[in-house]
């Protein structure tokens, strides 16, 4: 019901800068929370950032400071820049979004991923 296609990912080298995008299509009325996760070899999934409709945003301590989530409603994307990149911050990002369906209910999805690598 709600497909996610990230872009944005690649190598950069420490103190570089990454922008990733979002972009969510299919069949439903309005996608509230979006967020970013990203998962490193071995690693769980965690949180990277999160923002709601209304633009509120959360962020891990780690990346505060750092990254900043938006998003543009109009097309259902959203955005992850990624300043000061570390080499910790190598991973795959995931977006994620909560979308409300037509027929009243939610639906959270998962985009495919997207390799971010950042060489010391």
């Amino acid at each position: 019901q709600v497909q996610l296609v990230e872009s944005g990912g690649g190598l950069v080298q420490a103190g570089g800068s990454l922008r990733l995008s979002c972009a969510a299509s299919g069949t439903f009325f309005r996608i509230n929370a979006m967020g970013w996760y990203r998962q490193a070899p071995g690693k769980q999934r965690d949180l990277v950032a999160t923002i709601s409709r209304s633009g509120s945003t959360n962020y891990v301590d780690s990346v505060k400071g750092r990254f900043t989530i938006s998003r543009d409603n109009a097309k259902n994307t959203v955005y992850l820049q990624m300043n000061s990149l570390k080499p910790e911050d190598t991973a795959v990002y995931y977006c994620r979004s909560e979308a409300a369906l037509y027929s009243l209910s939610t639906v959270g999805s998962w985009g495919q991923g997207t390799q971010v690598t950042v060489s010391s």
